[in-house]
């Protein structure tokens, strides 16, 4: 466990429960939303303290444009708000910033917010915060693969097997997850990060979200920490069994 968390581990984020906060308290959804901002900067503050190097967080899901108008206006005005007042502390703090997802159908004053925050952490080296905007990660694998079609069909095969050479695509964008973390009591992925959360360890919270704190995460990496990771291979133990069994 020391070793990987010396190397800096992939925490990713389903920020969920934002919306029933608020209803549970007679508040506007909206105002759920707002409140999970405190707990995204509770979170980015902990992480690198704890080993984390790298964390994404779902902020709005390709899915999420299905949601009423004026919702989706109030959660991609509230991201354009974070990144304008955040920036500043995000880069004091040695945190890059960097946003997946697609861009093409965010407003303007979003792209360019993106944009500013992007350049103005781009030397950040204690923590890669990555926050997933219009995302879907059906849509990210089949944009790797049509990239790797297009290579193909200009000649450009490339090494390997079609497999692997995929695999290679996504983890030029995106290294392996080891740990993610649901809050709000849901247990699903919802179409974030599945290529990439293939051995990844998963941890379901009853916690809504704009309640989720820094003892919240460390909770998580300490059942982490318990956990023992095989990538499909057989536990310790038996392995030690089967040298004694052996006679080696």
């Amino acid at each position: 466990m020391q070793n990987k968390l010396d190397q800096g581990l992939h925490v990713a984020i389903i920020m969920d429960g934002n919306g029933r906060w608020a209803t549970w308290r007679g508040l506007p959804r909206i105002a759920g939303h707002r409140a999970g901002v405190a707990a995204v900067r509770r979170t980015v503050e902990r992480a690198p303290e704890i080993g984390v190097g790298t964390l994404t967080v779902y902020a709005f899901s390709a899915d999420n444009w299905q949601r009423p108008p004026r919702e989706v206006h109030g959660i991609l005005s509230l991201i354009a708000a974070y990144l304008r007042i955040e920036t500043e502390r995000l880069r004091r703090n040695g945190v890059r910033l960097e946003v997946i997802g697609r861009r093409d159908r965010l407003p303007g004053f979003l792209q360019r917010a993106i944009d500013r925050s992007e350049w103005a952490t781009r030397a950040g080296h204690r923590l890669h915060l990555r926050v997933a905007v219009d995302y879907s990660s059906r849509e990210s694998i089949a944009r790797a693969a049509a990239g790797l079609r297009r290579e193909a069909m200009e000649g450009g095969q490339g090494e390997g097997e079609p497999a692997a050479r995929l695999a290679q695509a996504m983890a030029r964008h995106s290294p392996d997850v080891d740990l993610l973390i649901r809050s709000g009591g849901e247990k699903r992925l919802s179409d974030f990060l599945l290529w990439e959360s293939a051995y990844a360890e998963l941890y379901f919270t009853d916690r809504m979200w704009p309640d989720f704190g820094a003892e919240d995460l460390d909770g998580a990496i300490e059942e982490f920490s318990r956990r023992e990771r095989r990538f499909g291979g057989v536990p310790q133990e038996e392995q030690e069994l089967a040298v004694v069994a052996s006679g080696d």
